[in-house]
């Protein structure tokens, strides 16, 4: 068993190439839920949409979210009647968070709700949320503090970022599923997707229950850098990083997830970090991790496993 911990476009794309190289049962995806809130009435859910979508090959290939072939007469009706806009839901997406805002109400988990969207979908792998109850991402900013979604889309990441808040993560209800994962001493290697360290990863081990699993774990933590050549391939990551302090670097990410994570998977454009990673007492690997097409993500993926194998085994 591989559990793998995800959130985002970077982190959906390397939970398909894990798919794609491992079974349905030697494989869980834990997925944030910090950016999780009610739009329109709707419960919606980012990233686990994200990671699902893309799993099942109905993603949006430009975009990296959302939803293929998507249509918009929702919102176009809804900005005729001088509705809210600043969060796009597309027709196609629409289903999704219909869907599981009835079952919210019938009082079924998340867990269980995207279980069972997966499996219409045709996910034959785990997706497992990070939490049953809400925990919310709460950004404090040179405005102030402000909910995630107003941050990252309605304000589109403008404001200064000063640190974070995982509000009701001390009450997190991890899913019954993953506490059964977490039991079992079957797990061999947990992988850390290339997603952001801050909004995608942290509020995951945010969940007092997930972060003391990791911490007394008798397995490895394999991460791969988000941060390629000093950019975030997507999203706010390195913006993030120099407003709180630290080099927009792999380096960088390195040093921020510190004993939490074993060994690391680094960009060949970043194969002269190696050497300064390794000062760090971290094993590194370092290929090509630029994640462009399905193949690429599942030759990432077979990379990550056999390096993961190695570790497990104790083989340095």
């Amino acid at each position: 068993m591989i559990v793998a911990l995800a959130g985002g476009v970077g982190g959906a794309r390397l939970a398909v190439g894990l798919a794609a190289v491992l079974p349905p049962r030697s494989l869980t995806v834990v997925v944030n839920t910090g950016d999780d809130f009610e739009h329109l009435g709707f419960a919606i859910s980012p990233d686990l949409d994200t990671v699902m979508y893309t799993l099942a090959g109905v993603n949006n290939p430009v975009t990296g979210w959302g939803r293929a072939q998507e249509t918009w007469s929702f919102m176009s009706a809804l900005e005729q009647l001088g509705g809210e806009t600043w969060f796009r839901l597309g027709d196609r997406d629409l289903a999704v968070h219909a869907v599981r805002t009835s079952a919210l109400r019938r009082g079924v988990s998340l867990s269980e709700i995207t279980r069972m969207l997966a499996s219409r979908f045709g996910i034959r792998h785990a997706v497992v949320p990070m939490s049953d109850s809400a925990v919310r991402t709460r950004v404090k900013t040179d405005r102030g503090e402000l909910s995630f979604q107003d941050y990252f889309v309605r304000l589109r990441c403008r404001p200064r970022v000063e640190g974070f808040r995982f509000a009701g993560s001390r009450k997190a209800r991890v899913p019954l599923v993953l506490q059964r994962i977490m039991r079992s001493g079957k797990v061999q290697a947990v992988v850390i997707c290339p997603s952001n360290p801050y909004i995608s990863i942290a509020p995951i081990l945010s969940v007092p229950a997930i972060r003391a699993w990791i911490r007394k774990r008798d397995f490895p933590v394999i991460a791969v850098s988000p941060i390629v050549g000093g950019v975030a391939l997507k999203g706010p990551a390195a913006k993030m990083m120099r407003e709180l302090g630290s080099a927009a670097t792999a380096l960088g990410v390195v040093r921020y997830y510190g004993d939490r994570v074993d060994r690391w998977v680094i960009d060949q454009q970043d194969a002269r970090l190696e050497h300064a990673i390794e000062r760090e007492r971290k094993a590194v690997l370092v290929t090509d991790t630029v994640m462009s097409s399905r193949g690429k993500s599942t030759r990432l993926a077979k990379r990550v496993v056999a390096f993961a194998r190695t570790l497990a085994s104790g083989k340095q």
